[in-house]
């Protein structure tokens, strides 16, 4: 039998991170997440990194502002390639470590701003 991917149907700040996933409305999830305006998506990628990774993204661009990649324990940059995507399609790419990315997400979102989070879950 196939599982769907885990989904939450809706906007909620995160509430924790670490220990390999993330605690949300009540809920917790192991593994990495895409917070869009669609709702929570399980986000299970070998390369984060990466336009294929990011393309639920850049499928609800018209959505987003910013997008804030929350790279893990410690900031890793994008690819030139990757940035240049991004900028075509009219959204802002904001790496950050995953910590900091929960943190200004929580804030943007309670500010009603167009955001968006890709985080890779953090041991």
């Amino acid at each position: 039998m196939i599982r769907p991917a885990a989904f939450y149907p809706g906007r909620a700040p995160i509430d924790a991170y670490g220990n390999g996933g993330f605690r949300f409305a009540d809920m917790s999830h192991k593994g990495s997440l895409l917070c869009l305006p669609s709702g929570i998506h399980a986000w299970d990628t070998a390369d984060p990194f990466t336009a294929e990774a990011l393309a639920p993204v850049l499928a609800e661009a018209q959505a987003i502002a910013f997008l804030l990649l929350g790279t893990g324990a410690a900031q890793v940059f994008p690819s030139p390639a990757l940035r240049a995507t991004f900028a075509t399609a009219g959204v802002g790419l904001e790496p950050m470590s995953t910590g900091a990315a929960c943190r200004t997400y929580n804030v943007m979102l309670a500010e009603g701003r167009a955001v968006a989070a890709a985080l890779v879950a953090v041991p």
